[in-house]
């Protein structure tokens, strides 16, 4: 019940915001609005749910279930159905935590190349990652290959100081932090240097065939079309693509040049691609974040 109810009665002011109405606790007893309580009682069910399956709630979670409920696509949400996605270096079990990280995951399983588009905070980037951390461990793939066009900010790398590594760096950091997360930052380094992980600009792919690897294409929307294409034709055997991108956010002078918004049309429909499309209701960022992006999107 303490959990279920949070910190300082977080959860429940959480579920009061959503319905916009009065929740009152008085020990193993919650007395809501008798024409929200059907929705209400599915929350607090599904909330009892995730504390038995795994031992914590979040406001984040709770927010997610209202939001749910009040689209009336709470009761085909199961939380149970969730497998941990990767295990970290502390031990933290990884799991998806909506219902579109779910169906991503289930993509990236049984699929070869999966696009996942979805604004910031979706945890498209981090779910790529933990699941090529997860197969890597596995040893169902030798390598794990991280690249993305480097466009932020219109410089070129020839302009930045330092190494090739030095200059591509900066742009690879939400990468970089997602696997010392998953493996610790000594384990990264040791596999950087016997080239187990590999992380590289995007204009380095040109050429090479990619065998027994997960690669990974972050911030895709930044491709152009003949960057895509090359791309995608780099698969070899026993590879995996996951290509990653929020196509409001578009760096290219022309965004209609996007090589992930071609992708995703023309790709549609074959079999061994998925397109999953991540959407604001799979914000798993501060619970600010989605009201940022919803606010964001009425102005664009």
């Amino acid at each position: 019940m303490q959990t279920l109810i949070g910190s300082h009665d977080c959860h429940i002011r959480a579920i009061e915001k959503a319905f916009d109405t009065e929740v009152v606790v008085r020990a193993q007893k919650i007395k809501v609005e008798e024409a929200l309580a059907p929705a209400i009682e599915l929350v607090i069910e599904k909330c009892l749910e995730r504390i038995q399956d795994r031992g914590r709630l979040s406001e984040s979670d709770v927010l997610y279930l209202c939001d749910l409920a009040k689209k009336g696509e709470l009761k085909t949400f199961s939380i149970k159905r969730d497998a941990p996605v990767v295990k970290t270096k502390s031990g933290k079990l990884i799991y998806p935590k909506t219902i579109g990280q779910t169906i991503l995951c289930s993509a990236l399983e049984n699929n070869n190349i999966v696009f996942s588009t979805g604004v910031a905070g979706t945890g498209k980037t981090y779910l790529a990652v933990a699941y090529a951390v997860s197969e890597l461990k596995k040893e169902k793939v030798e390598k794990i290959i991280l690249t993305r066009p480097a466009v932020e900010a219109g410089e070129s790398l020839g302009f930045l100081p330092g190494d090739m590594k030095e200059k591509v760096d900066p742009y690879l950091r939400p990468l970089y932090d997602a696997l010392n997360e998953m493996l610790g930052a000594e384990i990264v380094e040791k596999y950087l240097e016997k080239e187990i992980i590999e992380i590289a600009p995007l204009a380095f792919m040109r050429g090479r065939t990619l065998n027994d690897a997960i690669v990974i294409l972050d911030e895709a929307q930044n491709t152009t079309k003949a960057q895509m294409k090359m791309f995608l034709t780099r698969m070899g055997r026993n590879a995996k693509m996951i290509v990653t991108g929020d196509i409001t956010q578009i760096d290219l002078i022309r965004k209609k040049d996007s090589g992930l918004t071609q992708a995703c049309e023309i790709l549609e429909g074959i079999e061994g691609i998925e397109i999953v499309h991540l959407h604001d209701s799979d914000v798993v960022r501060n619970p600010l974040v989605q009201k940022i992006i919803e606010r964001y999107a009425k102005v664009e």
